[in-house]
């Protein structure tokens, strides 16, 4: 059935230049819409991935409009109702709209092929859209502004090739419940199989991954606290513990698959690659990041760090240190990384120095840090990675008396404790304490001071404030403000007996 015909042909040898038309199909749009004008069961088997701009022609993306909004209203989509919405007056391949509609359902075919009809439609569709991306890329490379740099065209092109491949995909919808059942026995066959038993990747801070169960695929977890508490030298520690651990094989299919730890991917946002390589040198040799700048090291202290350097040369740990990022560029980095070295724990500090899109920005701060979130979560859960992304907290925190941070303290928008699925704090008391110092000439009140400063001298707390599928509670641990090192409390009872 070709009631609309497609480009004329032109003759093999024609010396004047040819021009492709798009690719698309007219018979297949017809067959489609003609099975949804008899019966309207069929606009349900395609509903849930093809939309009206994805027929070629526009008559068809009315039809369908049209079809689509009195079917949702629960009315009869037939050429008897639809024609009094189309122009009376227009000429479709020499028919009225009343007599194209009529044709269409009378030489319709089973809506058994309704799906299959579709698919072709929307196949041509992303077909059409690839084409415009590509001749915006050869127009914009060809008249590309002055202060356009080709990095920023690289990352917008691949920013709306990964928007095109994620919407409206036809493979999604309900599946069998037995197939998630399988699904979530291979993940606690694969967490009895792993080192420390969980099903998440292990932060290497054991009482952490015993409340959390390891960070969870696709979780966007958010890691807050004031300046000074370590939210930077927690995330670090986590990342490089993760990263240590990696180990891969090469799975069946070819390609290098994560079998314990992973490779790590860190956005810094706030220090620069080497800053953050000084932290974790410091962390590892045990040598504080001041004398490291400023060179008080020892012959002995060099050679550790060459060593550890030696070491950490093989990392699968990943640093991108570009200041001011889009939420939209992090992305498709990050998008990037894992079809390019694999990705398996993705490291945001911090949530705030980031930018949304300049629409959101018109309307405020609490708006763009809502996308920015929104979009933060459906990046891990489309790569299928937790993301750790740090975040500052308001000062409100400084006006208690127990300074101790809450979910309402979240800086500038509720919308961090609505998309995250954990929500940590740091917290420690021994910063606060160092600023109640009394003098010393009041013997008695510095005394007092001192006994409690050894109470919490070394010691930082992870106050989970929110765990989708997991308690909330406190995890206390060590932490060496020296080297900005977090690490497992000893605890009296886990420390081995003393033998005179």
């Amino acid at each position: 059935m070709a009631l609309l015909d497609s480009a004329a042909r032109k003759p093999a040898l024609d010396p004047t230049p040819s021009y492709r038309t798009a690719p698309h199909n007219i018979e297949a749009e017809q067959a489609l819409l003609g099975a949804i004008l008899v019966n309207n069961e069929a606009y349900y088997r395609v509903s849930d991935f093809l939309e009206p701009q994805h027929f070629f022609e526009p008559i068809h993306q009315k039809i369908y409009e049209v079809a689509a909004s009195l079917i949702r209203a629960g009315k009869l989509a037939t050429p008897i109702t639809l024609k009094t919405f189309l122009p009376p007056d227009a000429d479709i391949a020499g028919l009225t709209p009343s007599q194209y509609l009529a044709r269409l359902a009378a030489e319709a075919t089973t809506i058994i092929n309704a799906s299959d009809y579709g698919r072709t439609v929307y196949d041509l569709a992303l077909r059409r859209a690839l084409i415009v991306i590509g001749e915006d890329l050869v127009n914009e490379a060809f008249d590309a502004p002055v202060e356009s740099a080709p990095r920023d065209q690289i990352e917008e092109a691949e920013r709306r090739l990964y928007e095109l491949a994620e919407t409206g995909r036809y493979d999604g919808g309900f599946r069998r419940f037995a197939q998630a059942l399988t699904t979530a026995v291979d993940m606690a066959a694969r967490a009895y199989q792993r080192d420390g038993k969980l099903s998440g990747l292990a932060t290497g801070l054991d009482d952490l991954d015993r409340i959390m169960g390891g960070l969870q695929p696709s979780d966007l977890v958010i890691l807050a606290g004031r300046p000074g508490m370590g939210k930077t030298a927690l995330a670090t520690n986590v990342g490089y513990n993760v990263a240590k651990a990696w180990q891969g094989e090469v799975g069946a299919d070819g390609h290098m698959k994560t079998v314990n730890g992973g490779i790590v991917g860190f956005f810094s946002l706030e220090m620069s690659a080497e800053q953050l390589a000084t932290r974790i040198i410091a962390e590892q040799t045990e040598i504080p990041s001041s004398r490291i700048r400023r060179g008080g090291i020892t012959e002995t202290d060099f050679e550790r760090i060459k060593d550890i350097s030696i070491d950490m040369q093989n990392l699968p740990f990943y640093v991108d240190e570009t200041g001011g990022l889009s939420i939209a560029q992090l992305a498709a980095r990050a998008r990037r990384l894992k079809r390019q070295r694999g990705l398996d724990l993705l490291i945001v500090d911090y949530l705030q120095l980031l930018q949304g899109s300049s629409r959101r920005a018109s309307e405020g701060r609490v708006q763009e840090i809502t996308e920015i979130t929104t979009n933060l979560k459906a990046l891990s859960k489309e790569l299928n990675v937790p993301i750790l992304a740090l975040s500052q907290l308001s000062r409100q925190v400084e006006s208690r008396e127990d300074k101790r941070p809450q979910l309402s303290d979240l800086r500038e928008s509720g919308s961090i404790e609505q998309d995250a699925d954990v929500v940590m704090f740091v917290f420690r008391e021994e910063y606060y304490h160092q600023m109640r110092k009394p003098s010393e000439a009041n013997r008695e009140k510095f005394a007092e001071w001192l006994a409690e400063a050894d109470k919490h001298h070394g010691r930082a707390e992870v106050i989970i404030g929110k765990q989708r599928h997991g308690p909330t509670g406190t995890v206390e641990l060590q932490f060496d403000a020296q080297v900005t090192r977090f690490s497992n409390l000893a605890r009296e009872d886990s420390v081995p007996v003393r033998i005179d």
